[in-house]
């Protein structure tokens, strides 16, 4: 597992700490995948509601609040697979 997204685990989870009313993953090439759900968040890669992908800077940028979900996916940076309603919450909770 990469650095990255040990880091990115520690984060989240810090955000989520009740963990989150869905299933989520996000994609990170080179780097792995995060899975999102109500037991909290872990490195893995399973079945979700929406996937997420990004590269890993814009996915650093997102998770520091230097980059708003919604521009990033706006502008492409962000690519969203599954349900647009729990991309969008699980936007509120990151921006």
């Amino acid at each position: 597992m990469s650095e990255l997204i040990d880091a990115a685990v520690k984060a989240l989870s810090a955000k989520l700490s009740g963990g989150y009313d869905g299933v989520a993953k996000f994609v990170i090439p080179g780097e792995g995948t995060i899975m999102l759900d109500h037991a909290g968040v872990r490195a893995g890669d399973e079945e979700a509601d929406v996937t997420l992908t990004a590269e890993a800077d814009v996915f650093r940028a997102i998770l520091d609040g230097a980059m708003n979900p919604t521009m990033a996916f706006m502008s492409g940076k962000l690519k969203v697979d599954g349900s647009m309603g729990q991309a969008m919450k699980l936007g509120a909770v990151l921006g």
